[in-house]
């Protein structure tokens, strides 16, 4: 299974990417991260749906989508692992996470997606989002191998 993460905005700043590229590098799936900009001046939904259409292109053909939204279904890292294990269970070749940008993303992008997920009810920088995914993506490899980096 191949997980591609597709994000508004571009990692400038040395922290975020530091973590984010940590959790990545313990991780066994191949991982490629997709970043898109549209630094247009536009009104807040006329750029959401230039973001939608530049991540929506950057997604693998036949994908699963997981859209990152706060609205999204929150779920226990035990049962985000228990998803991620079916989908590669069931074959899935591509997983593509989908993260906005400031002002989240388009209904177009929300209307692709299998899933939208939300990591809670607090809102998070979309740089951070990228981190706190990797994160949970380790987390879930780990619970699925047994391995103890997961305590419950």
């Amino acid at each position: 299974m191949r997980i591609v993460i597709a994000a508004v905005g571009k990692f400038r700043r040395e922290p975020e990417r530091e973590l984010f590229e940590t959790f990545v590098k313990r991780i066994s799936w191949p991982i490629t991260l997709k970043e898109v900009e549209e630094r247009s001046p536009l009104p807040a939904p006329q750029r959401k749906e230039r973001e939608a259409a530049k991540l929506l292109a950057a997604l693998p053909e036949g994908a699963t989508v997981i859209a990152l939204d706060e609205r999204g279904k929150t779920l226990s890292s035990a049962d985000f692992a228990k998803r991620m294990g079916r989908w590669r269970d069931d074959g899935v070749g591509d997983l593509a996470f989908v993260i906005g940008g400031a002002d989240g993303l388009d209904t177009s992008v929300l209307d692709r997606a299998q899933l939208t997920l939300s990591l809670g009810p607090m809102t998070w920088p979309h740089m951070m989002v990228r981190a706190l995914l990797a994160e949970q993506l380790y987390r879930a490899q780990s619970i699925l191998a047994g391995h103890p980096y997961h305590r419950a």
